[in-house]
């Protein structure tokens, strides 16, 4: 892997990965990662960053350049899964139930590093660059509460970057990609009412499974035939509840699902379809239905402009061949709302690495991921940063 280092993020490499471990090690959900924020806050006050907390466990960190005609703000998010880690490494979580499997841990540790490198730069900056660290983003979301409490102000926030390790990808590559990157989110909760009975005497009855069975079905439907075949979608049932015992027919059944989009007026289309076609398919077996429809997450949409700087920072540390300017997935992340109110580029680090391996899926209790990534990420970041400030044309 030849990969162009700068020497001052070598030289704090160690410290970038003791740091992500420690985090590891203490892994806190949405909107309690109170010793992760405390550790952030202490960290940026001490390099001589203006440092405040918002939305409960964020922390907001600015660093004034010289010139303060723009700012760049630099995303990472902090929170762990509810998920029992199932790795022996030495830095394994030592919190029952909770794990970072996503990557958050390294997020913070290489935002910590960018910010310390970037502290040494600060008279050369043409610019302020403010650090985000962000909870909840695996739930309920904390984007919108920070958003909402200011972050983008005082100052105002021109342009943002943050980026994801990716264990989709091998170890030296990396994805920057304009436009769509990852999918919208949201939530359905179904109820069907029927009327229960006997399981010996259906004819008494309007079995909540069937109907059920049949709404399942049909919902496929609007992605199969409402959807242009080249338009990405998806509609998922994820859990059924229904029924007590073999021989009772069931009143109630409950589906709850989620759908996914790129396109912000398809996921308003398949809204009103996901109702019609309940209204229609529980009315047709005289059953009724509740429906609560919830938008969690927009699309990510990257900006053309900031990911073109982006993908030429990314270049010069892996090498233009290894740049990947196509590959999106229907995961969804809440980085989303911020790329809704300034232009920015979310980009992910290949972080897989199958000889050690570290090549287990995000979200998975053994996941982990090859700790070069962390110094590949400071580096893109800090090219990102310095090339934002020298571009002219924005």
């Amino acid at each position: 892997m030849n990969l162009n280092l700068d020497k001052e993020v070598l030289e704090i490499k160690d410290e970038t990965i003791k740091i992500r471990r420690d985090i590891h090690r203490n892994p806190e959900l949405g909107f309690e990662e109170f010793r992760t924020s405390d550790l952030v806050y202490n960290y940026m006050k001490n390099l001589g960053y203006e440092v405040h907390k918002v939305a409960k466990t964020g922390v907001v960190a600015l660093l004034r350049g010289k010139d303060e005609s723009k700012t760049l703000a630099i995303r990472a998010d902090i929170d762990c899964l509810p998920l029992q880690e199932l790795n022996n490494c030495d830095y394994a979580s030592e919190t029952d139930g909770k794990m970072h499997a996503c990557g958050h841990d390294g997020h913070t540790a290489t935002a910590l590093s960018v910010a310390k490198i970037l502290k040494q730069k600060q008279s050369q900056l043409k610019g302020n660059v403010k650090f985000l660290f962000q909870p909840a983003e695996e739930g309920p979301g904390g984007a919108l509460p920070m958003i909402q409490e200011g972050v983008l102000e005082n100052p105002k926030v021109d342009a943002i970057i943050a980026m994801h390790v990716w264990n989709e990808i091998e170890i030296g590559k990396v994805i920057v990609k304009e436009g769509p990157l990852m999918a919208s989110a949201d939530e359905f909760v179904i109820t069907i009412k029927g009327i229960g009975g006997h399981g010996a005497v259906p004819q008494f009855t309007v079995d909540s499974i069937v109907v059920a069975a049949n709404v399942i079905t049909t919902l496929q439907t609007i992605i199969s035939r409402n959807i242009d075949p080249l338009e990405p979608a998806v509609l998922t049932i994820g859990k059924i509840k229904g029924g007590s015992n073999f021989n009772i027919i069931a009143e109630t059944t409950e589906l709850i699902g989620t759908v996914r989009t790129f396109n912000n007026e398809l996921r308003a289309k398949i809204e009103k379809r996901v109702e019609e076609v309940v209204k229609n398919v529980t009315a047709a077996f005289r059953a009724t239905y509740e429906i609560k429809y919830t938008r969690i997450y927009p699309p990510t949409i990257n900006d053309s402009k900031i990911t073109s700087i982006v993908k030429k920072a990314a270049g010069k540390v892996v090498g233009k061949e290894n740049i990947n300017d196509k590959d999106m997935t229907m995961g969804a992340e809440d980085m989303s709302f911020f790329l809704e109110k300034v232009p920015g580029c979310y980009f992910m680090v290949g972080s897989a690495n199958k000889e050690k391996g570290l090549d287990k899926p995000h979200h998975s209790p053994y996941f982990d991921f090859d700790e070069n990534a962390l110094t590949i990420g400071t580096q893109v970041m800090i090219n990102s940063i310095l090339e934002y400030f020298n571009d002219d044309s924005h």
